[in-house]
């Protein structure tokens, strides 16, 4: 069984990315192949992640896919690995709002039955530490803190004031990271800036976070640690159809079957949609999709033979500029979209469809007009398909995630995409001819039968 870590903190900002992300590269570098997770709906970080171990960084959300999936959803990508590091999402025990310790670090480690290392910001604290990492190991008697990690420690006289206060908790001290601004990672709007859109910088970065690291943590005792984790009897999850948990319709795939022609899957990518989760394109091909990548930034074209795009989240207001200055691919997506071919397009995707973003032209296949706000829309949804699409039949449940700074007017079409049931009731997004698109990321591993549905559409 592989050995695995959770890499947790009091709060946000404590340091957790720099300390999984040093950690997956520092136990890679010393020869293991070492499995990359991350707790929650983010993108950015996986990227960090994947640079780090050479591997797809791939989420744990048990509000997403449910909690019946975490643990397969980590065997599928953990099988061959001999660690796996998962780093958590904000406070150890904050989760989705009003629900209790749903898709919380937490209840993640407690359904891989995973050891947990908490990171404390111990910049501004000395005998105060041991209250902290004993209210965090006391809270609840299911989660294990094995260590701690303390960040941000000023000098050696501090390190010796953490250390003494915490030499009677039980919890031992596993790594001293000291401040280092060299391993900072920009941020912006949403958060980090992502991997695709400074990757020399960022091969530095985590370069320095592993070096951090190396210099501060007993890796040696953070590996006994992660050994010790009891057996994990859980099912890796396939892509798949048909057959176990939140599988796909087998007849939704039909079209797909022996002999039939596997239809051409166009996925956008580059620096402006960087936003997927990797279980998407597996699902796609596993439907019996041909996937090909285009960088709506740089090719003019969609790959020969495209029978429909699937087009992901990230930050299109950024380079606003260069995509609407490639005209030709905005008049292909345009045509291909208007001939009625299957268009998937979660956020990103869907200002990219949209008439203009920020006053640029943009596909204008939509009747919509997008620009940036100075409000986060932010928070895990629950939906319902208003209508038949490619994507999704009438009446398709699911549960999905808003993340962005951009307002869309109008903010649904003639006929939504989804009717909003949690936390509040409305309507969001367009469905015309082929195109789905909307605000709502999604997790298609929770239900393997909207891939199937889409490239059934696209066989057709």
């Amino acid at each position: 069984m592989v050995a695995r870590l959770v890499i947790a903190a009091p709060s946000s900002g404590a340091g957790k990315t720099t300390v999984a992300t040093g950690l997956m590269a520092a136990f890679t570098a010393a020869g293991l192949a070492v499995s990359p997770h991350k707790v929650g709906p983010d993108y950015i970080d996986p990227g960090y992640h994947a640079l780090a171990t050479g591997r797809p960084g791939r989420n744990l959300d048990a509000y997403l896919c449910g909690t019946e999936l975490v643990a397969p959803l980590f065997r599928h990508g953990a099988g061959d690995c001999e660690l796996a590091v998962v780093e958590g999402v904000m406070g150890l025990f904050d989760g989705a709002a009003d629900q209790g310790e749903l898709a919380s670090t937490a209840q993640v480690a407690k359904l891989l039955r995973a050891p947990v290392v908490l990171v404390v910001d111990a910049s501004s604290q000395s005998r105060s530490v041991a209250a902290l990492v004993h209210g965090f190991a006391s809270w609840d008697p299911e989660v294990r803190i094995g260590g701690v990690i303390l960040n941000k420690v000023a000098t050696d006289r501090h390190e010796h004031l953490l250390r003494e206060a915490l030499g009677g908790s039980g919890v031992p001290v596993l790594g001293v990271l000291r401040r280092a601004a060299e391993v900072a990672t920009p941020s912006r709007h949403l958060g980090l800036v992502p991997v695709a859109e400074r990757q020399a910088e960022a091969v530095d970065a985590v370069a320095s976070m592993a070096e951090q690291v190396r210099a501060g943590c007993d890796l040696d005792g953070l590996l006994a640690l992660a050994r010790s984790a009891p057996p994990l009897h859980a099912q890796a999850w396939e892509p798949v159809f048909g057959a176990g948990p939140h599988a796909g319709d087998a007849a939704a795939s039909s079209a797909t079957g022996a002999g039939a022609v596997r239809p051409v899957v166009a996925v956008a990518g580059g620096a402006a949609f960087t936003f997927s989760y990797a279980e998407h394109v597996e699902l796609l091909r596993a439907a019996g999709a041909e996937v090909v990548a285009f960088d709506p930034l740089r090719d003019e074209q969609l790959p020969e033979g495209t029978r429909g795009v699937v087009i992901g989240g990230g930050f299109p207001e950024v380079y606003a500029p260069e995509l609407s200055a490639n005209e030709p691919l905005r008049k292909a997506v345009a045509e291909l979209a208007r001939s009625g071919a299957p268009v998937a397009a979660e956020c990103a995707g869907l200002l990219y469809l949209a008439r203009s973003l920020d006053g640029r032209p943009m596909c204008g296949v939509l009747d919509a007009d997008a620009r940036m706000s100075g409000r986060l829309t932010l928070g895990y949804r629950e939906a319902v398909a208003v209508s038949d699409s490619p994507l999704a039949a009438a009446g398709t449940r699911l549960r999905g995630h808003e993340f962005h700074r951009t307002v869309l007017e109008p903010g649904a079409g003639p006929v939504p995409a989804w009717g909003m049931v949690r936390p509040e009731r409305r309507v969001e997004g367009f469905v015309q001819q082929g195109v789905h698109a909307s605000y709502l990321h999604t997790h298609w591993a929770s239900r393997p039968e909207v891939a199937a549905r889409f490239v059934a559409a696209c066989a057709q």
